[in-house]
């Protein structure tokens, strides 16, 4: 594992079973913001040395599920320390890989600090019991971890979501192998393979390679119990077909559509907008629990437009890494076509819409940069409305009456996230209670105001399962019940 400096070129290996390895093949890493730029190289793995990582882990379950929950958490709480000297470094990797401007890359390796010791925080969890009193039976509950647990990272905020799911594995008593996103795995490598060596060997192995090779090693596998995704829902609907050939347990946490509701009363200040932005634009709109859809009362609607209009007046598109850049590329050509053509269809079905920023000339060119916009009261029915755009673009709309917002806001695909925003706290929890969707903020939406505690996860196509607090520690266990007859039972 080289060192990331002056943009010299990235090298990450595989780890596996406690050791490094190397790959006859590479992914090559170009940068988004310049696709003529190599950012570096990562090992590719081959279908063998994903099946060596897959046993490997099998091999270390043992001994690191008989460890009692308190050590193996002090085990991660010693790891993460050896990350504090080389963040700089990753979060600067994690910027030029992934398109993000430097800040959020920094973000990214902060909260997975942060969700390791939650995680450790409740070790004392794992073991708790409860007990079902006689006679005739009396019962115990208890849980027991999985096994082998593989976790496959997208490239959004791959450190931050990946600590919503690795260290409750590994409190819980798994062994897991990670794969990093093939199109931005560089930083999650460094960052894992740093962790990972702090570890008894086969507790963490890292995999780098080709969905194509790697996938189906480390999902249709006897010996994986588990497969946790976070990606897209096509991607979802693939890891879970590939899982049930072996009828393995899945957890998915998948894309959103999050409506966002601004009641006729909300408190639309510069504090609220400034939440607002965020919740929408942040990671160049790259975000699953981002803002997709926001319905206005007409009576803040020119309000709320020209609070946004503000603050996307200030982007600066350009290189994630360099000083004053605002907003970085989209992390895919793919992706920047997609959003481009959901633009245009809204713009030649008549609505009205508002760009910001200027493309990048000179070597950023060819980047992957869309500018910003807002889509002014579209019909419903466009695909800027009912996709998950994945990039900076918000379709607003006018609603007069609430319970059409509700309506409105529910009538998707997805549920993942969703907001109301209002001055009436019984009116939130009413509203909110009505949302379709995983989790629901109150005067706030995204991750910036996540309670980490809790557990998180969607409804409908936006996947299944939880991640963090205790659900997210229990959903790497297995539920058992040992009854006890303590008499007063007679057999007739």
């Amino acid at each position: 594992m080289t060192q990331q400096l002056a943009g010299q070129a990235v090298h990450t290996d595989l780890y596996i079973n406690g050791e490094t390895e190397g790959a006859e093949g590479g992914l090559t890493i170009k940068d988004p913001a310049n696709p003529t730029e190599v950012v570096g190289v990562a090992a590719a793995a081959t279908r063998q040395q994903a099946l060596d990582a897959v046993a490997a882990a099998k091999k270390a379950f043992p001994a690191w599920s008989a460890l009692e929950p308190e050590k193996r958490a002090r085990y991660l709480s010693e790891a993460i320390k050896v990350l504090a000297e080389f963040q700089m470094e990753d979060a600067e990797v994690l910027s030029r890989e992934n398109g993000k401007i430097l800040q959020e890359g920094i973000i990214d390796l902060i909260v997975f600090n942060i969700r390791f010791q939650l995680a450790c925080g409740l070790a004392d969890k794992v073991n708790e019991t409860t007990v079902l009193a006689g006679p005739p039976t009396e019962t115990v509950v208890a849980y027991k971890p999985l096994g082998v647990v593989t976790l496959i990272v997208p490239f959004n905020w791959p450190l931050a979501i990946l600590a919503a799911s690795l260290p409750y594995a590994l409190v819980a008593g798994n062994t897991v192998v990670v794969k990093p996103p093939p199109s931005a795995p560089l930083a999650t490598a460094r960052v894992l393979q740093r962790v990972a060596q702090q570890l008894p060997a086969g507790v963490l192995n890292v995999i780098t390679g080709e969905d194509a090779v790697v996938g189906e090693p480390l999902i249709a596998n006897d010996d994986v119990a588990k497969v946790c995704f976070t990606g897209s829902s096509n991607g979802g609907k693939r890891i879970m077909e590939m899982a049930s050939r072996n009828l393995t347990r899945v957890a998915l946490e998948l894309g959103g559509n999050d409506p966002a509701l601004i009641l006729e009363d909300a408190e639309i200040d510069d504090a609220s907008l400034d939440r607002l932005f965020h919740g929408t634009f942040d990671t160049t709109g790259q975000v699953c629990m981002a803002v997709k859809r926001l319905y206005v009362h007409r009576s803040r609607y020119e309000e709320v437009v020209e609070g946004l209009k503000a603050r996307l007046e200030n982007t600066v598109l350009g290189r994630g890494t360099d000083q004053g850049t605002t907003m970085g590329p989209l992390h895919s050509p793919l992706q920047k076509a997609l959003v481009n053509e959901l633009v245009e269809e809204a713009k030649a079905s008549g609505a009205e819409v508002l760009e910001f920023g200027s493309l990048p000339e000179g070597e950023l060119a060819a980047g992957n940069f869309v500018r910003p916009s807002l889509v002014l009261n579209p019909d419903p029915s466009l695909r800027i409305v009912t996709l998950e755009q994945f990039g900076p673009t918000l379709p607003i709309l006018v609603f007069d009456d609430v319970e059409e917002a509700i309506a409105a806001a529910n009538d998707t695909w997805a549920g993942l996230c969703a907001s109301v925003w209002t001055k009436d706290d019984a009116k939130a929890r009413s509203i909110g209670s009505r949302l379709e969707a995983g989790y629901v903020f109150v005067n706030s939406h995204g991750p910036a105001t996540l309670d980490e505690r809790a557990p998180f996860g969607g409804f409908k196509a936006s996947g299944m399962g939880r991640e963090m607090g205790t659900e997210g520690l229990r959903e790497f266990m297995d539920t058992r019940s040992v009854g006890i007859n303590v008499g007063g039972f007679e057999a007739h």
